[in-house]
């Protein structure tokens, strides 16, 4: 009998999620007509894979979730620090202009980046650390493989207690994660994520041709801005969380070997309730509060911001 429940569940979801896909650019314009869908959600939609343990790759962990959460402590791995010292992971905003130039790697999706569940299924399947077994059996993983720690790593993640600061939300699906977007900025909102060609995958410098601000530099109160992180998971899940006193760009670059990239970056205008060991002031050499700090962000990473 459970194998039974097993098959049909496995049938609801890929039948389901093709079925439903077909119908999510149609969902996107209902609910955002003024807002273009962003690469980072279009190539799920169009080439994301019915869940399953095979259908999804580990990606490496160079840039963790926990390196955007300011005010908690990341030590980063001997890999990642090697990483952050070869690309331009943090900068001062000074440096944010035409004729800048920055080391960077503009990292396509994976080819099998797992699809988005309907939002009925993802709001019946379980997705807690007390239901990690159950979910391995759900989507045939191996309790022992990479899949299954990227699993628990990013449940655990989600459950953490947000902090200071932070309004946290874990979407498992396109819907919910409109629903919270709209919940913090207002129905009439932008998302952005980055253009790069396929070629743009290796580390290089790139000069920075043009900047253009998303927000509203008028707002009156606090712009306050909404960020999804695109998680390691065996459907599409992001972390969400919004933030105050904060500016995005749309920066135009140009690479060594002519490839062109429009990249979103975010900066941080208020720095000083940031751990003290942040990655960001001991790769800048300066200390909290003293100067607004930028980054860019990973390809598959959205920016939500107010319409203005």
């Amino acid at each position: 009998m459970d194998l039974l429940k097993l098959l049909y569940f496995l049938t609801l979801v890929s039948t389901g999620v093709g079925a439903k896909h077909a119908d999510l650019e149609v969902y996107w314009k209902s609910k955002l007509p003024t807002s273009p869908m962003p690469k980072a959600v279009r190539d799920i939609v169009r080439n994301g894979k019915p869940p399953g343990g095979a259908s999804f790759s580990v990606r490496p962990d160079r840039i963790p979730l926990r390196i955007y959460r300011f005010t908690a402590h990341y030590s980063p791995t001997e890999d990642q620090l090697h990483y952050h010292q070869k690309v331009t992971a943090f900068f001062l905003k000074k440096d944010l202009h035409r004729g800048s130039s920055v080391n960077m790697q503009f990292i396509e999706s994976v080819n099998d980046t797992p699809a988005f569940l309907p939002r009925q299924v993802a709001d019946s399947t379980p997705f807690s650390s007390k239901s990690v077994p159950e979910i391995l059996n759900k989507f045939s993983v191996n309790p022992h493989s990479a899949q299954s720690e990227a699993i628990k790593k990013t449940i655990a993640e989600c459950e953490e207690p947000a902090i200071e600061g932070e309004d946290k939300y874990c979407a498992t699906s396109l819907e919910s994660m409109v629903d919270f977007t709209t919940s913090k900025l207002g129905k009439n909102v932008l998302a952005f994520s980055n253009e790069a060609p396929k070629n743009a995958g290796k580390i290089q410098k790139y000069g920075i041709v043009d900047v253009s601000k998303l927000n509203n530099d008028k707002a009156i109160v606090d712009d306050e801005l909404v960020a999804c992180h695109k998680q390691n998971y065996v459907y599409a899940v992001f972390y969400c969380h919004s933030f105050q006193n904060i500016d995005a760009y749309m920066v135009n670059l140009v690479g060594a070997d002519g490839a062109k990239v429009k990249a979103v970056v975010v900066c941080h205008k208020d720095t000083s309730s940031w751990d003290p060991r942040h990655l960001a002031f001991q790769l800048l050499k300066v200390k909290p509060g003293a100067v607004p700090i930028c980054h860019f962000l990973p390809g598959d990473h959205i920016v939500w911001v107010p319409k203005h």
